[in-house]
């Protein structure tokens, strides 16, 4: 599965396709204006890498024994009529408003994000080349940086001093040249754009869910909720997702137990078994942006549309989740409702 931030991951989902239907994841202060300096939740490829979660529809019948596809480490998550979105949105500008009816059917949804470990058996598979090497730069987090790496950058992005573009820096060398995989082959695989993650998807007989699916697994079930266990951060004391705490972008004190990206197997979320759904990294999903929703009005289908893709068309491509570089006085998005965007070579 995919990333956030810096790192975007997508969930892979695997849709029967005649699935049985059981009645059938502030920048700053200017955040709640709906602007999205900062943190890199808005950039273009030029200015920001990503990774993802994914999805497969299945062709007549697959089942486990055909060989072709496993459902091993996938969790199942049953369809019916959902509401997604909010009526309280932190970010109006993103789009996160109105509340609205879906009914979604049925799907699989692997548990974990995709780790390094995953996508190098696609790469020595296939040989493929992401868009960041071939780039020959992708974005990193001062933060994250040696001084000798930071002394060679003459530039970063604008309102975001601390965004820097890296020579080198890729899935395989993660703060660029000189930093390796030593020792981080399950952390979540990033710089992954989202044409990147749809082509891993396709070797793995998989796709990226859509938007209203991604929100479906997060929400766990249950409507309202912020995250996936409820609607508190860390009930009694217990950390339940990875994003940056202490003050952003100078101190990271840890608290949750790490720093940067976290192993894909940590942090179980829903009762279905999924593993850092929000937090962690973003999460591609396989919809176009768009900020304007229809909320139905009084008379209309009160269970909304059925399985809904998005627009056809757009720029920028829906990122899910938040990632371990939010603060909720920066970058608040690690919320089921909340959503950001990049484009597909991003």
């Amino acid at each position: 599965m995919p990333e956030k931030c810096w790192l975007l991951y997508v969930l892979l989902i695997l849709l029967l396709s005649s699935p049985v239907l059981l009645n059938e994841d502030v920048c700053d202060a200017n955040l709640k204006s709906g602007e999205t300096s900062g943190c890199g939740c808005s950039t273009s490829r030029k200015e920001e890498p990503a990774t993802n979660h994914w999805t497969h529809e299945n062709h007549d019948q697959i089942s486990a024994d055909e060989g072709k596809l496993s459902l091993d480490g996938m969790a199942f998550i049953a369809g019916g009529a959902f509401h997604i979105g909010t009526d309280e949105p932190v970010f109006v500008a993103d789009g996160e408003s109105p509340r609205r009816p879906v009914v979604i059917s049925d799907f699989y949804l692997d548990t974990k994000e995709v780790s390094n470990r995953d996508f190098k058996t696609f790469v020595d598979d296939t040989g493929y080349v992401t868009e960041a090497e071939k780039f020959g730069n992708s974005f990193v987090a001062e933060y994250y940086l040696k001084d000798e790496v930071k002394q060679e950058i003459q530039q970063a992005v604008a309102g975001a001093p601390w965004w820097l573009p890296v020579e080198g820096a890729d899935w395989r060398h993660p703060e660029g040249k000189g930093s390796s995989l030593d020792g981080r082959m399950s952390d979540p695989v990033i710089h992954v754009s989202w044409n990147d993650a749809v082509e891993y998807c396709s070797w793995a007989g998989k796709r990226l869910p859509t938007e209203a699916e991604w929100e479906i697994a997060c929400r766990d079930g249950k409507q309202n909720r912020l995250f996936p266990w409820g609607n508190k951060w860390n009930p009694k004391g217990q950390f339940w997702g990875n994003i940056w705490t202490g003050d952003f972008p100078t101190t990271n004190t840890g608290e949750d137990g790490f720093k940067g990206p976290a192993p894909v197997d940590t942090f179980s979320q829903t009762s279905t078994g999924l593993h850092n759904i929000i937090g962690n990294v973003w999460e591609w999903t396989a919809d176009w942006w768009q900020v304007q929703h229809q909320r139905l009005d009084e008379g209309q289908d009160s269970e909304g549309p059925r399985d809904p893709k998005g627009p056809t068309t757009g720029a920028d491509k829906v990122k899910k989740g938040g990632s371990f570089m939010c603060h909720k006085d920066y970058c608040y998005r690690y919320r089921c409702a909340a959503r950001s965007q990049n484009t597909p070579d991003s």
